[in-house]
């Protein structure tokens, strides 16, 4: 096709096996294509921060002034062996299965999905029948029954218990030790309930959205991804031929070029610099066209967004073409003309 300001209709997803240049127009468009609102899928795990409610395996502290006999260590005291959760055990009395708490007098009581106050006045109002103007204190000495689970690149893997915190993404990750230098900020991965959310933490910035809005809830799975899933290839008539980390999901056709060396000032041909984009599987790629023999062609590889998994592509000059060609056939033509030569001295 003739080169010119051809602009696809969808710049994500443009046509395949079509030589689009790139043009002042077409990165207009890609800026004009990017997201003003966060996806269905993430913006479900937006909410409000509540209250830490009581559950199962909970230890609970509960204590009546002035009455010394109702302690936890007078009554009820979980084991003080090792725990295999790995959570420090606490003298109290644990909520059980069912979410009841047994306490002398009252019997057992229900306080799963009561926060610590609203437990307090119950307790209060039961022990009432029993004890004149009880003043009861509850607390939680021990959480133990929710928790979620951060792996992927960050510098502690493994479980984080809930606990009167809030556990949100961030909170998370920074139990967790933090992401790592190799760790992709732009492609982190929440499954719940068998559903795996896409989470862009560039993104929700750049939209004005903080991610301590991410609430996550027990059994959460989190994953950091590495920058290692997020390459660009660049090959061709280029100094270095290497591929490429993204940075959080982001990388210039400029800057691609300039991490690896640049063209080969002797054999690349400028004006034939293209960009293979794989948009869809099984079917021919999207290619982009780039005459770099302009040099303001550099400002709009300054502006052109590479994606995961682009290839970056540089043509050789026709001369380079041909010596190569020559330098295949010389050898073999040298070679029948000494066997000749052998033959018919």
């Amino acid at each position: 096709m003739t080169l010119g300001q051809y602009v696809p209709g969808d710049v994500i997803s443009p046509p395949q096996g079509v030589i689009i240049p790139i043009s002042p127009a077409l990165v207009q468009a890609q800026q004009s294509a990017r997201p003003r609102e966060v996806s269905a899928d993430v913006r479900r795990l937006l909410g409000t921060a509540r209250p830490y409610t009581i559950g199962p395996s909970d230890v609970l502290y509960i204590v009546v002034y002035d009455h010394p006999e109702l302690l936890p260590n007078a009554g009820a005291v979980i084991s003080q062996q090792v725990d295999p959760t790995g959570i420090s055990p606490a003298p109290g009395f644990t909520v059980g299965a069912d979410g009841q708490v047994s306490y002398p007098f009252i019997g057992r009581v229900r306080v799963a999905g009561l926060t610590e106050i609203e437990a307090q006045d119950l307790i209060q109002q039961r022990l009432a029948r029993f004890i004149k103007e009880p003043q009861v204190s509850v607390r939680i000495n021990s959480y133990r029954s929710r928790r979620a689970y951060v792996d992927g690149e960050v510098r502690s893997p493994g479980s984080q218990v809930f606990t009167d915190l809030p556990m949100t993404l961030p909170e998370a990750i920074n139990r967790a030790g933090g992401i790592t230098p190799v760790g992709d900020r732009s492609f982190i991965t929440l499954t719940r309930a068998n559903q795996t959310s896409i989470i862009n933490l560039m993104q929700l910035q750049e939209l004005g959205i903080n991610p301590n809005q991410i609430l996550l809830e027990s059994g959460d799975l989190v994953t950091v991804r590495s920058r290692d899933d997020s390459k660009v290839f660049v090959m061709g008539e280029i100094a270095r031929p290497t591929a490429l980390q993204m940075r959080n999901g982001q990388l210039s056709l400029n800057e691609a070029l300039g991490e690896a060396g640049g063209p080969s000032l002797n054999t690349a041909n400028s004006s034939q610099i293209y960009v293979i984009r794989n948009v869809e599987v099984g079917k021919p790629p999207a290619v982009f066209h780039l005459n770099a023999n302009n040099p303001t062609a550099l400002a709009l590889a300054e502006t052109f967004s590479l994606r995961s998994r682009d290839v970056v592509y540089i043509d050789p000059v026709p001369l380079v073409n041909w010596n190569r060609i020559i330098s295949l056939i010389l050898p073999s033509a040298q070679a029948a003309a000494v066997t000749r030569t052998t033959l018919n001295p």
